[in-house]
């Protein structure tokens, strides 16, 4: 099955004008081709499945880092920063990627719906991980890419296809995590409407105790499933969004150095720039610079990818 995924993805980015990433006629679904490997790109991703068809990436997710290929898919279930990598592609063979935005709403539907739902434990659930996809999923994602050739057919059967999905994923090895991020009363899911808290006023100085409250957790307990669910502490989740909404203000609306520091929530230029240059591995004036080149060069795909960010 994914010999064919491959082969639609395929057919379908030898079809499209442009570059990489395409976005489809479906909502939330996206295609993605590298005929080269690429440099780490970092991102915000958001809940969706990750699928390679061909070729082979990973991604990191604080010390977290996942490696999937041809066969795998990542799957994520909470909005966090991460740092992703094409490490397997050439133009024969190309690194070909179907992202399927998930819909929580239709996965708790059907969650509610099962006769014997998945369990899910107390204890602190995984917001990303790998899975193999075969079977009745890699079924699910043909029909997905097929779709695109009858757009008239897309609003009555793609929910359909992605309340299979959710199916197929809560009935799977990993039911338990997705059920986890899904279902409203789940620990994981409190913890998940504090990181909503968080990402609104990753501006301000919050303090943990307040996020814990919102989850209806101990302050250690919040620390230890935060970390679980995002490979991160609170605070470096905190970090990352103001360094990555920083390097867009800088890049796409001209802000310099300063300006982007203080925008986001940081008092001192200069610890910004230190803290900017160990995650994006330069000073943010260079970094900028060659963000700036990518524009002019024309690479607007790949300037989408490092800035925008999707998995």
């Amino acid at each position: 099955m994914p010999g064919q995924l491959a082969e639609a993805l395929l057919r379908y980015t030898d079809s499209q004008s442009g570059e990489s990433p395409f976005m489809t006629a479906i909502d939330g679904l996206a295609v993605m081709r590298s005929d080269h490997p690429k440099p780490p790109s970092h991102m915000i991703s958001r809940p969706a499945m990750c699928i390679v068809a061909q070729g082979a990436k990973w991604a990191t997710f604080g010390g977290n880092r996942l490696e999937y290929r041809a066969g795998q898919a990542l799957v994520v279930g909470v909005e966090t920063p991460s740092i992703g990598r094409v490490v397997e592609a050439n133009p024969d063979e190309p690194c070909l990627v179907l992202a399927i935005e998930l819909d929580l709403a239709i996965m708790r539907s059907v969650a509610e719906g099962l006769d014997a739902p998945p369990k899910v434990s107390g204890e602190p659930g995984r917001g990303v991980f790998v899975t193999d996809f075969q079977g009745p999923l890699a079924d699910c994602a043909l029909r997905l890419v097929r779709l695109l050739d009858t757009p008239g057919a897309i609003p009555t059967l793609y929910p359909i296809i992605m309340r299979e999905i959710c199916y197929w994923l809560l009935t799977g090895p990993h039911g338990g995590d997705v059920a986890r991020m899904a279902l409203a009363n789940s620990p994981s899911q409190r913890v998940i409407s504090a990181m909503h808290s968080l990402r609104c006023r990753f501006r301000e100085t919050v303090r943990i105790d307040e996020l814990a409250a919102i989850a209806r957790l101990s302050t250690s307990a919040f620390h230890r499933q935060f970390k679980a669910l995002t490979s991160l502490t609170p605070l470096q989740y905190q970090k990352q969004l103001r360094l990555l909404e920083a390097r867009r203000l800088m890049v796409s609306r001209a802000f310099n150095v300063e300006a982007a520091a203080f925008e986001v929530g940081y008092e001192s230029p200069s610890q910004f720039s230190r803290e900017y240059a160990r995650m994006f591995g330069a000073p943010p004036k260079r970094d900028v610079t060659q963000m700036q080149t990518i524009f002019r060069q024309g690479r607007a795909a790949e300037s989408v990818e490092l800035i925008a960010g999707r998995a």
